[in-house]
């Protein structure tokens, strides 16, 4: 499990202070980008797997023995909750925006024409190929 509190230096460096992205940097970004989705995505499927165990524990079952397993599972979600709170908190001070986490969706604030769009781009894309506006959204994606 990752540390909340560490810091990794490789994404810090590879995503810089920017709130602006040429394709170009969005584009050096992706390695560091896409590892950092996968194990948050991976925290995630824990975080979800631990919230299905704690609701198959009733209130009845919790009174009756169970406890210490609810108390357990409790504490881990919170950890769960803790990593990835941090995960996406770092990502996001580096100024790209995540959209959807099971997905690995995700917006880099852009200037086309003149004007501040999204390049988009999600992690089982092998690049990032399209943008849309702001207000638009995923369904609103074009090809670049």
């Amino acid at each position: 499990m990752t540390d909340p509190n560490e810091r990794r230096p490789e994404i810090e460096e590879d995503f810089g202070e920017a709130r602006l992205f040429t394709l170009e940097e969005a584009r050096e970004m992706m390695p560091a980008l896409r590892e950092a989705l996968r194990e948050l995505q991976a925290e995630k499927r824990e975080f979800d797997e631990l919230r299905r165990r704690m609701r198959a524990l009733t209130p009845a079952m919790r009174a009756n023995g169970h406890a210490l397993e609810a108390a357990e599972l409790e504490e881990r979600i919170q950890i769960q909750v803790l990593v990835i709170r941090a995960g996406l908190t770092e990502i996001e001070e580096a100024g790209v925006l995540v959209k959807d986490l099971d997905l690995g969706l995700v917006d880099f604030p852009s200037l086309r024409e003149g004007r501040v769009v999204f390049l988009c781009w999600m992690i089982s894309e092998p690049d990032i190929s399209y943008w849309h506006e702001i207000t638009d959204g995923f369904q609103g994606r074009r090809p670049l």
